[in-house]
């Protein structure tokens, strides 16, 4: 059984940049497609970005395309998000979360397999 723990979440100014880690432990990431989702403050999770098994497909949403980058080193067993020109309303908890042994990557939260507990992004001057 996989677990997976997220780091790198703090408190940054709007312009600034964040990078998050995402460990996984208990078994390989080879082969499973990863994603990132978050949860503002009184909104529902929400996708942003996933990336296949073998890296050769990375997808986002509209509000974080061109500023976040998903990706993943199998080696490491960790996925990443770079987050740059932060805006406040990035603000939320990020989750990192991984799909079964597939070819495809998605933005269906049910798809997702196994989840961590999150590290809080806080967007503010």
């Amino acid at each position: 059984q996989l677990q997976l723990v997220e780091s790198g979440g703090g408190l940054v100014q709007p312009g600034g940049s964040l990078r998050l880690s995402c460990a996984a432990s208990g078994g390989p990431l080879t082969y499973r497609p990863v994603g990132w989702f978050r949860q503002g403050p009184g909104k529902e999770r929400e996708a942003i970005s996933c990336i296949t098994a073998n890296s050769g497909i990375t997808n986002y949403v509209d509000s974080v395309k061109g500023r976040f980058t998903i990706s993943r080193d199998n080696a490491k067993n960790t996925i990443y998000l770079q987050m740059n020109s932060l805006k406040p309303e990035d603000t939320g908890v990020y989750y990192c979360a991984v799909r079964p042994i597939s070819e495809y990557c998605g933005f269906i939260a049910r798809d997702y397999e196994y989840w961590g507990q999150g590290t809080q992004v806080t967007v503010s001057s």
